[in-house]
Parts: C-alpha cells; structure tokens; sequence
C-alpha cells in the first residue's frame, strides 16, 4: 500500500494556505483538496458562488448497495484579528503537541483528518455505500457555500452526517439556528433647528428597539438548547449633527430553537415592530438537533465511549455549523457535530489544535466510514 500523508501533514499544508472570509478566497485551498483526492481516485467537482468563493466535493464510488455517508466540514477561516500572533497564523507551527495556526481549530484539523480518510479508503477494497466529502466556502459569514452547494444538488442521498466542527472529538446532536434580521427607519431630513418640519427616523428606530426588549418567543425552550434569544447588535444613523436624519438602521440577532419557523418569526417581528421599520435577512440558518436514539448515533456513541472515557450523551454546540444547510439537503438526515479542535479556542489569537486530537478523529472517522460502507 502506497504511503499517504498523514493528518497532521494535510493540517499544515491546508493551514498555510490563505482562506480567510471576509475578503473570502477559498479557492486555492479547494483546488489543492480537489487535486488530492482526484489524484487518489475519486471523483471530484466544483462549485462557485462568487469570484474566488469555491467548494470542493468529493465521491468515493461504493458498490451501490448503501445510501452514502458524508463527511463535511468549511475551508474558510476569519480573519486574524489585532491582537498580534506569538506564532505565525500561515506556517502551520507544531509545537508541544499543538499545531498553531488561523483555521487549525475552526476548523482545517477537522477537514484534513476527514481527507486522510478519503486518501486511505481510496487504496482499500470499495464497501457498499458511496462515502461523500464536501468541503465547503463561505460558512463562517452565513454558510453561502454549504447553501450553495444544497441548492445546485451538486451532492444528495446520504443518510448520515458528520460535521468536522470542532468539539474535542465529543458527538454532538444540535445546534440552535441564527436569523439576523437588518431593520431600517426612513424620516424626513430637514435642518435641526426646525425639525418639526421633518420626520426622525432615529427617533423611529428607538421606539422599535425599545419595543424589542420586551418581545416575547412563543416557542417552548428546547429541553437542551434552551430558548431562542434576541439581541440588538448595532445601531447607526443620521448624516450630521445638525439635521434631521432621514435613515437609521439597526441589526438584530436572534438564536432560534429547531422548533421555530424562520419565515414566521420575521412576519412576527415585523408585525410586533410595525411601521416604523422595515426588515430584511441578513442571515437565515435554520437550527439543527438529531435523535440521540437514532440507530446510528447510538453507534457512534458506543464508539466514543472508551475513547472519550465516558458514555457521550446529547449535547448542542453553541455556535453555527454547515449542518444548518447539509441536514435539510439530505432530507433531515441524522447528523453529527464531531471535530478535533476545541470550540473555545475558535477565532482566537494564537489557535491551534491538539495534534493527538487531529489523529484521534481521523481514526474514528475511519471507524465511522467502514462500519457505514460495511467493509
């Protein structure tokens, strides 16, 4: 059998390529994932939603027998920040048993360990089920590319889910979902010594955030995510000091609960505010939660079990993952949150990932893969 590379390699070389969003330039780091593993074997496409904005999906072909498993994660990162890094964000540094690094945590360890898979798979005997892997743009600014990619039907049919994000190797069933919402107040600009002639749309706009304090969810907390939650996030308008500003906008962030209708939340809070404001999506990412008795995250659970010390139990991550996008594509396929990196050092200055981590979820991805394919 041909050596590969190993995880750690993949990490370091996908971590010294530049994808960070905004500006949003991932198309490199796809094509060197694209070549890679059409250079093992599999077959390999592309797609685009914007210059620069490409993801990477991946088949390894299987006899047929099985609907396909997918393992998925992002290839963007966020920017670095300005604090200063100790380690250079692009080198791909090991050091103590950690490789630093923008993206290392959040989350190229993830991608590389599930691409190690691939690499592998590709020089065994074929099992039953075609094994997908897709590597999207754009999720860090509103999972565009994982939308992109369910809206062009580009991958479909698998019937199990892993999301490379990270969590310390521990399974994780949910997320809750974000609706942000741009709210915007017109007036009627006059000079300000007299603004009884003109009409305030800051004025407008208060009285709407003021109102938002006190709006209520009509949603059940979820026993385990909690309750959706609503915040006001920034808050801009007017043109001088000395007139009356005739636009103000404000931005709202809600975390929704899987249970609740992104459509009908916006008509409610577009309703509760009234005609004061006018709102549009910023970003529309449904939440996400699986069984934990599924069949098939009981076996991943059992899986996890002596590797993590302890029975895993059903959790919900805080943050947004691609799954808010691949779940719905693979019609409410179970899936599963399930990375190497440590969520808390997500876009933070001096990220890095725990070497034996990134081996650890490799290996059980393995695992995962062979007992789906049933090599």
């Amino acid at each position: 059998m041909a050596s590969i590379k190993s995880p750690l390699e993949i990490t370091r070389e996908l971590t010294r390529i530049d994808s960070m969003n905004p500006p949003g330039r991932e198309h490199e780091c796809a094509l060197y994932i694209g070549k890679m593993l059409q250079d093992a074997g599999l077959d390999v496409a592309y797609d685009q939603f914007g210059e620069g904005r490409t993801s990477v999906m991946a088949r390894l072909a299987g006899s047929g027998g099985k609907a396909p498993i997918c393992f998925a994660g992002h290839i963007d990162t966020v920017p670095l920040g300005a604090k200063a890094w100790s380690k250079d964000p692009f080198a791909g540094e090991v050091a103590d048993g950690k490789i630093y690094g923008r993206g290392t945590t959040d989350m190229k360890a993830g991608v590389a360990a599930y691409l190690w898979v691939a690499l592998r798979l590709a020089q065994l005997p074929r099992g039953k089920a075609d094994i997908l892997f897709v590597s999207v743009a754009g999720e860090e600014t509103g999972c565009q590319g994982s939308i992109h990619v369910a809206q062009s039907k580009a991958v479909r049919g698998a019937r199990a889910v892993v999301i490379a994000e990270p969590s310390s190797n521990y399974p994780i069933v949910g997320h809750r979902g974000a609706l942000w919402l741009r709210a915007v107040a017109t007036g009627v600009t006059v000079h300000g010594s007299m603004p009884h002639l003109g009409v305030n749309a800051i004025y407008k706009a208060a009285r709407a955030i003021g109102k938002l304090q006190q709006f209520k969810f009509d949603a059940a907390p979820h026993p385990l995510l909690g309750g959706a939650t609503l915040n006001v996030g920034t808050m801009q308008g007017g043109i001088n000091l000395n007139s009356v500003p005739d636009r103000a906008e404000f931005t709202i962030d809600i975390r929704t609960i899987p249970s609740q209708d992104h459509k009908t939340l916006r008509g409610q809070i577009q309703s509760y505010l009234g005609d004061d404001v006018t709102i549009t999506p910023v970003m529309d990412v449904g939440g996400v939660w699986s069984e934990a008795e599924d069949p098939w995250i009981r076996e991943v659970f059992e899986l996890m079990e002596p590797i993590l010390g302890e029975k895993p139990v059903a959790r919900g991550a805080p943050y947004l993952t691609d799954a808010s996008a691949r779940k719905p594509a693979f019609d409410g396929a179970p899936t599963l949150i399930l990375g190497p990196g440590d969520m808390t050092l997500a876009h933070q200055t001096d990220e890095y990932c725990p070497v034996d981590k990134i081996e650890e979820a490799a290996n059980v991805y393995e695992t995962i893969a062979r007992r789906w394919s049933e090599m």
